[in-house]
């Protein structure tokens, strides 16, 4: 396993909790989100062409803060929220997380999500999908002193959970998910099947990359397994185990190497 900040993580441990992203990693409603925020821009700055691409680079970052980056009203906000609302119906679960959630739960492992959404609309989304029952926690950029980047919506779902830093990873698919997850000592994880350019998602640094959404089952093994080890997964030759590069960008599982 590779990552800038090693140091500050305990991955000797047992995973006993997973700390998702929502947008992109759990749901897809990218398509959704472009939308509301054009329509958002045509209400309320009116003319011109909405800057959609330039908002879809900030992925999993708090909207009253990418507006402000981007340097356009905050006024926007308000549409931006009413439009994603009435176009939820869209939003469908990423293929095979509904799955991984359900073995995850049958595992004993806590799981809590941590999005850049308010967690009104986190919750009423997932509980829309009939997703929320799948999770322990839901916790929002509103419900924290400090969105993504900042490292306190990640604590505040291990708090939650009642797991200590190396005891957890987390699951997201943008740089602020993973700056997030390093700044409060838990193993990044990158979804390469999310919203942000995969080139760009690598440069982040992540400690594991995944190809898709089973591909996290290895490193979180039930109770008792003979790893838990966050940035291994089983060589399925025997009971030995690989670390996974979290500089590589895999096109299937994560790699399996033979050890030595």
């Amino acid at each position: 396993m590779t990552g800038g900040a090693g140091d500050r993580r305990d991955t000797s441990g047992q995973v006993r909790a997973v700390v998702f992203d929502l947008d992109g990693v759990l749901v897809d409603s990218l398509g959704v989100a472009r939308e509301a925020f054009a329509r958002a821009y045509a209400e309320v700055v009116g003319d011109g062409v909405a800057p959609v691409e330039e908002y879809c680079r900030h992925p999993g970052r708090y909207l009253p803060e990418v507006l402000e980056l981007l340097g356009l009203p905050a006024a926007m906000a308000g549409p931006f929220v009413r439009e994603s609302n009435r176009l939820a119906y869209r939003v469908t679960p990423v293929d095979g997380v509904v799955e991984l959630l359900g073995v995850l739960r049958g595992r004993g492992l806590g799981l809590a999500v941590a999005t850049g959404r308010s967690g009104t609309r986190a919750r009423d989304l997932l509980g829309g999908l009939g997703m929320l029952p799948l999770v322990d926690h839901v916790v929002g950029a509103d419900e924290v002193p400090r969105p993504k980047p900042a490292p306190d919506i990640v604590r505040r779902a291990l708090e939650l959970l009642g797991v200590r830093p190396g005891e957890a990873v987390l699951l997201g698919d943008a740089p602020a998910d993973l700056v997030s997850a390093r700044a409060a000592g838990v193993v990044a994880v990158a979804a390469l099947w999310g919203e942000s350019d995969r080139e760009v998602l690598l440069a982040a640094g992540p400690d594991v990359v995944l190809a898709r959404p089973a591909d996290l089952l290895p490193l979180c093994p039930p109770p008792g397994s003979s790893s838990g080890r966050p940035g291994v997964a089983a060589d399925p030759r025997g009971d030995r185990w690989a670390p996974l590069s979290g500089r590589s960008a895999p096109d299937g599982p994560p790699v399996r190497q033979p050890m030595g």
